[in-house]
């Protein structure tokens, strides 16, 4: 989850440098980056392009699209930073889900520090004053939706390459983006081809490593790394862009750190106690 969550970061990092194309086409270059990968190793080892799961599989692509398009749509009517920040409750709505549907057991002080973990990262990328209703509705369906798709994986488990997993939700937001791209497209030069490609690369990692990360441990413990994204972020932005971080900038970071690690922690101690009984 670690390695995903880096490699999502590279992607956003590099979607800030294509602002000037249509989010559509960014998606469409995005999942058709990411075949060039699934397909061709789909059929080098031979797994049914279709899967064993086909309802869970769609299912899953169908509200990847959701919150995609969702999230997307947000960003028409909040600050980016608002609608990231709202966004990352995703990881709390995966806990509820997998408390549903998955039977995992979640202590007290788990959701404590999912909540110390989503603290920090609002402390890092703000959150406005003027809220749109509409807005903020999109954007809770993106985050429910991001929630769902964890629980969704974590059910499939290991009974599913994670490649057939990817290439469903990328062959359908392939077919979505293109779709939406017709009336809003640009032409790139060779250099933004190259970029926008790239982000298949980065996405088809961050896919991959996710997949992988919620078939073999338990939600609660795997959802909320995704808060390493803002981390790295901030990361970069310091190292890369030369960006100056403040004391809230290591408050935030010290919070999420703190929530994170300390989760593991707690999951690993109880795993260790049932191992001794």
């Amino acid at each position: 989850m670690i390695i995903s969550a880096f490699s999502f970061t590279l992607l956003n990092v590099f979607v800030k440098s294509l602002q000037h194309f249509s989010v559509y086409q960014i998606v469409f270059f995005r999942s058709l980056g990411t075949l060039i990968f699934t397909i061709p190793l789909i059929l080098k080892q031979k797994v049914s392009i279709l899967g064993n799961h086909k309802k869970l599989l769609l299912l899953r692509g169908g509200i990847g699209v959701i919150s995609l398009t969702s999230f997307f749509q947000s960003l028409n009517y909040l600050d980016v930073g608002t609608a990231v920040s709202i966004r990352y409750t995703s990881p709390i709505f995966a806990a509820i889900f997998a408390l549903v549907f998955l039977k995992e057991k979640i202590k007290s002080i788990q959701w404590l520090l999912f909540f110390l973990a989503l603290i920090g990262v609002l402390i890092l990328k703000g959150f406005s004053g003027n809220v749109s209703y509409l807005g903020l509705f999109f954007v809770c369906i993106s985050a429910i939706s991001l929630g769902l798709i964890f629980v969704i994986i974590r059910k499939i488990g290991t009974t599913e390459n994670p490649l057939v997993i990817i290439n469903y939700f990328m062959i359908m937001t392939f077919v979505f983006g293109g779709i939406m791209s017709i009336n809003h497209w640009k032409n790139p030069s060779v250099t933004e081809l190259l970029v926008l490609l790239s982000l298949g690369i980065f996405g088809y990692v961050g896919q991959l490593y996710m997949t992988k990360a919620f078939q073999s441990q338990e939600t609660s413990i795997i959802a909320p790394l995704k808060y390493l994204e803002v981390v790295f972020t901030i990361l970069i932005g310091v190292f890369w862009f030369k960006e100056v971080f403040n004391l809230y900038t290591l408050l935030g970071v010290s919070l999420i750190l703190v929530g994170l690690i300390y989760n593991i922690y707690l999951k690993k101690e109880v795993k260790e106690k049932n191992t001794l009984k």
